[in-house]
């Protein structure tokens, strides 16, 4: 009997540890995923980790079931993951994971990383584990500059490179007399810099009714900063809490600028580039990743100064729209003169398979 021809098409399993809520890990994969669904030549399979806390969250299954490929939700180092695993010809896991990476040298498959986080400090046995994983992978790839410097801190990995993982941004330019005052959208959590950008903006000179700021988010120090503008009187704040997409996407194109100001060695800082993709310039901290994601135009200030912060602040509302005009259509050119899109990532597949 004549021999069976090889299958054309390539199966790519994509592997992100979960806790069941929905953030940037999970958005980038959903997004990748769907991006892949686009070359009929890729077969894609999604597959959720599940951490020890993990959640089930219904805005994550809604999100994943909309990409179009098979998902699943599996146990750590479960005969499913495994099953998965031995079915695919690339694995592309989120960060270092030793049951993924362990698997994937059984069976043989190309392992790829995508680092999302810089490198942190954890227990000996757990940063072995961590250390096996990444050296096992054939390729790393990173967010950011910031995050490869802490990973590879001599000289680079040639086969480690950066993809910046730009997905699902807002779209449509406001004008500038369209925009008003600023915007923050995080986790309200400690080190994200609410509370100093709360200090700063009841410090600043400057017209609260022209200049509001509006907060988006939510989080363990809500209460905390709701009692502090009710106690302090702070006017020109205006809280939004929690919101929905498209909400989120229209305050971030009608603010005139975004603030993002963390203390927290930032891996890389999602809204600025959010921002910058319509056209609005950044306020920010000096912090890990966060000065390439906001640009080479951004107005910068030291993490955790109120001063420094509620000086950028009156910069910004003293600027003229000629000036910020001008300043607003050169951050958004410098973005998208560096993005690179989701559709390289079936050629990067392709190249790992045909070299392996």
């Amino acid at each position: 009997m004549p021999e069976k021809s090889p299958r054309a098409g390539i199966r790519v399993l994509i592997v992100s540890p979960c806790f069941g809520a929905y953030g940037g890990m999970e958005a980038f994969v959903c997004a990748l995923a769907a991006e892949l669904r686009k070359h009929p030549e890729i077969e894609t399979t999604l597959c959720f980790k599940k951490t020890k806390i993990f959640q089930t969250d219904s805005l994550l299954e809604n999100t994943a079931a909309a990409t179009g490929v098979q998902v699943e939700f599996v146990e750590r180092a479960s005969r499913r993951l495994a099953g998965l695993i031995r079915k695919a010809d690339v694995v592309h896991c989120q960060n270092p994971s030793i049951d993924v990476a362990l698997l994937a040298r059984l069976f043989r498959k190309p392992l790829v990383l995508t680092i999302h986080n810089y490198r942190k400090p954890v227990g000996m046995l757990r940063g072995l584990l961590r250390e096996a994983a990444f050296k096992l992978a054939d390729r790393r790839w990173y967010n950011s500059e910031f995050v490869w410097k802490t990973w590879e801190p001599g000289k680079k990995i040639p086969t480690s490179d950066r993809l910046p993982l730009f997905s699902n941004l807002p779209e449509g330019v406001v004008p500038v007399a369209e925009r008003k005052g600023f915007v923050f959208l995080s986790r309200w959590i400690a080190n994200k810099g609410l509370d100093v950008l709360v200090d700063a903006y009841a410090r600043a000179r400057l017209d609260r009714t022209a200049w509001p700021l509006i907060l988006m988010g939510d989080g363990p120090l809500r209460p905390e900063i709701e009692e502090k503008i009710r106690r302090e009187k702070i006017t020109g704040i205006e809280i939004k809490g929690r919101v929905d997409e498209a909400t989120r996407n229209s305050a971030i194109r009608h603010a005139r600028w975004l603030v993002a100001p963390p203390n927290t060695n930032e891996d890389l800082g999602l809204t600025p580039i959010e921002a910058r993709h319509v056209g609005v310039p950044c306020i920010i901290t000096r912090d890990g990743g966060l000065t390439e994601a906001g640009g080479r135009h951004a107005l910068i200030c030291t993490p955790g100064s109120v001063e420094e912060l509620c000086t950028l602040l009156e910069t910004a509302a003293a600027m003229g729209d000629q000036e910020y005009a001008a300043l607003s259509e050169a951050t958004r050119r410098e973005l998208l003169e560096s993005m690179v899109p989701m559709s390289v990532y079936p050629g990067h597949y392709k190249r790992l398979l045909a070299g392996s």
